[in-house]
Parts: structure tokens; sequence; C-alpha cells
């Protein structure tokens, strides 16, 4: 079973809610090694217009491995690692220390 570090962008495919089909997306793993399948992510989207407090556009989205410009999306998921499809790279160390900042912000720690 792979292993998924903090950091890393991913594919992931996200079902509907209705579960009836899914859409790939990126997201950017957050949790540190565990032995769980389960993987913790944030979202990432291309609609990089109109964030929320607390959202941001990558810096350095194309050294992270994305094709376009990227923000991060309030919220944290938990997703079967069966539904990551691959990485496609790493954030740089301005957008992780980024990414912490949020995720501290999020949830009031």
């Amino acid at each position: 079973m792979p292993s998924y570090l903090r950091n890393e962008v991913v594919l992931v495919r996200y079902p509907f809610t209705s579960l009836a089909g899914s859409k790939v997306r990126p997201a950017v793993v957050v949790n540190a090694p565990h032995v769980s399948q389960d993987v913790l992510i944030v979202p990432l989207t291309s609609k990089t217009t109109s964030l929320l407090p607390g959202e941001f556009v990558l810096s350095d989205w194309a050294a992270s491995g994305l094709n376009v410009a990227s923000a991060v999306k309030r919220g944290i998921f938990t997703v079967h690692q069966s539904l990551v499809i691959k990485r496609v790279g790493t954030l740089r160390p301005p957008d992780a220390a980024q990414v912490e900042s949020a995720l501290r912000d999020w949830l009031g720690l």
C-alpha cells in the first residue's frame, strides 16, 4: 500500500455526494506518517478569485507539479488511499508553511 507524505500534491478521485460518479481533483496531503489507509487532504482549485478568508493562491504552483494556478480551499477531508490516483509533486517550503498556518487558523490551534 502506498504511503503519502505531508505536503505532497496528489490527484484524488472525489466521489459525488450521491455516489453516482466522481471527479478527479488536486489536493495537498496534510497528515503526518501513520499506518492507517486514510489520507487527510486539503482541496485545491483553479478558481483563484473570490477566495474566503484563510484560502490563498499557491505562490509556486508550477514547481509543485500543477498545470495551472491553484488555490488552497478551506476544508479538511479524509479519503481512503485507494482514491488517490497519483502524486504530482510537493509543495515548496513557503506554500507548505502557509498551508500549515491556514490549518492552525481554521482549527483554532
